[in-house]
C-alpha cells in the first residue's frame, strides 16, 4: 500500500479518470466488497453476494449501483464520500488529508489502493437494474 494517495481531479460529482491509470477487474472488486476485513462494505450495504450472510441495511443497497451512477460517480463515492454527503458515516477509502479520528499508524495511508478502488468501481458498474441500458 502506498504511503499516501495520489492526486485525483473531481469534476462535479465524479472523478472521471481512473486513479493512477489503473484498470479495474470486476471479479477482484467483488472479492473486496465481500471481504469482511478489507472493505467492510457489507457491514452497511447489502448486495448481490448471496454467500455472505448478515448484510447491512444502513446504507443504499449495492444492487443496481451501475445503473444509478457512472463509473466516475462511483469512484468519488469510494474516494471521498463526505464531498457529496458531509454527514456520511462511510469512510474515505482513498482520500488521506483532512481526516479526523485516524489512528496514528494509519495516518496518511489510504484504506484501499488505487487498483483496489478501480476493482470495486469495475464490480459496482456491473450491478445493473434489469433492462437498464449500458
Amino acid at each position: 500500500m502506498p504511503a499516501s494517495a495520489a492526486d485525483y481531479v473531481v469534476t462535479g460529482d465524479a472523478i472521471e479518470r481512473p486513479l493512477e491509470g489503473a484498470i479495474g477487474d470486476a471479479a477482484r472488486g467483488r472479492a473486496i466488497v465481500a471481504n469482511r476485513t478489507l472493505g467492510l462494505c457489507l457491514l452497511c450495504h447489502s448486495g448481490p453476494i448471496p454467500e455472505e450472510r448478515f448484510q447491512g441495511n444502513l446504507a443504499p443497497p449495492l444492487d443496481g449501483a451501475g445503473s444509478r451512477w457512472s463509473e466516475g460517480q462511483l469512484r468519488l463515492r469510494l474516494v471521498d464520500p463526505a464531498r457529496l454527503a458531509p454527514d456520511s458515516p462511510m469512510p474515505a477509502y482513498y482520500r488521506t488529508d483532512g481526516l479526523s479520528r485516524v489512528a496514528p499508524a494509519f495516518a496518511g495511508k489510504p484504506i484501499l489502493t488505487a487498483a483496489q478502488i478501480e476493482d470495486v468501481v469495475a464490480y459496482l458498474a456491473t450491478l445493473r437494474e434489469p433492462g437498464a441500458a449500458r
